[in-house]
């Protein structure tokens, strides 16, 4: 039989796991609960991604029948050290794989869009980050600062400033917005004032559910939510901008560009406004229109370690 290796996209919404052989077949696909990893919380993300993991060698053997050799996992919030390491630790002690490895989920997506070329990655979702890897090979990255004061134009981003539209509009502040009835009813809440314990409450990815919301708000018509899409689209254009100068001269020079994360789908408002402001901003800008997956990145990252000379 193959080697076996398993890739892993550890994300704030959810967590992918595919099982494959280093020749690249995909054998199983297993979908859970979100593995992001918080400061000082690494085991509970091990956790996590050790019961999809086993859950999904379970689907192509017996329990124990098979293990693989490299176990690759991209998981956010292990851009610090501290964290990487932790999470590392973590999962080595549960013996899943031969060999575990640590990335960002950020850099597995780049794997999948570019392997080893030169491009943009913009990874927008319940947090925002873009990487870029520039003709000679350096990889930065640009954003991701995360929820307090960072992540612009994702979705927790989003959800927050409709809260706070809203908040102003009922002072008086702003003009009347339809976002009002439809976030009380995605928060539960019966009036304005219920907003408050709500958002004190509220993680990143409970924000980021009023995405959708502006999204539809606007739809309909709403100008305050259109402008906001449109606010958040300006700021996600100024990280492939400031990717773009640093790595390829200026923002003139050709530069594939690829997206990614669950509010880059084909068909979202918020892509429809990036891709349109890209045009000016970002002239040298070549989009990938295919799908970019992060677990199967992972995966061809871990089938690669099989491959490389040791």
């Amino acid at each position: 039989m193959s080697e076996i290796v398993v890739g892993v996209d550890g994300g704030g919404s959810k967590t992918r796991v595919l099982v494959g052989t280093a020749e690249g077949e995909v054998l199983a696909t297993v979908d859970g609960p979100k593995s992001a990893v918080s400061p000082g919380e690494a085991g509970r993300s091990a956790d996590v991604i050790a019961e999809l993991v086993t859950r999904a060698l379970s689907e192509i053997a017996q329990p124990g029948a098979v293990f693989p050799r490299v176990l690759y996992c991209g998981v956010a919030g292990t851009g610090r050290e501290e964290e990487r390491r932790a999470l590392h630790s973590a999962l080595d002690a549960k013996e899943l794989a031969e060999e575990v490895v640590i990335d960002s989920d950020g850099l597995i997506a780049m794997y999948d869009a570019f392997d080893d070329r030169a491009g943009i990655l913009l990874v927008v979702g319940t947090g925002s980050i873009a990487y870029g890897r520039s003709p000679a090979g350096e990889i930065v990255r640009c954003g991701g600062w995360g929820p307090t004061f960072g992540d612009e134009g994702s979705g927790g981003w989003i959800g927050k400033r409709a809260l706070g539209i809203v908040a102003a509009s009922s002072d008086g502040r702003e003009p009347a917005t339809a976002l009002l009835f439809p976030i009380l009813s995605a928060t539960n809440c019966e009036d304005v004032q219920d907003l408050i314990p709500w958002a004190a409450a509220a993680d990143a990815r409970a924000f980021a559910t009023l995405a959708p919301v502006v999204f539809s708000t606007a739809a309909a018509g709403d100008q305050r939510a259109n402008a906001l899409i449109t606010l958040a689209a300006e700021e996600l254009v100024l990280h492939i901008r400031a990717l773009a100068r640093q790595l390829f001269t200026d923002e003139r020079a050709a530069v594939a560009v690829a997206l990614s994360g669950g509010l880059m789908g084909r068909g979202s408002p918020l892509r429809k406004r990036l891709e349109q402001r890209l045009k000016s901003a970002v002239p040298g800008a070549q989009l990938r229109s295919e799908e970019v997956l992060p677990a199967r990145g992972a995966l061809r990252a871990a089938a690669r370690r099989i491959r490389l000379p040791t």
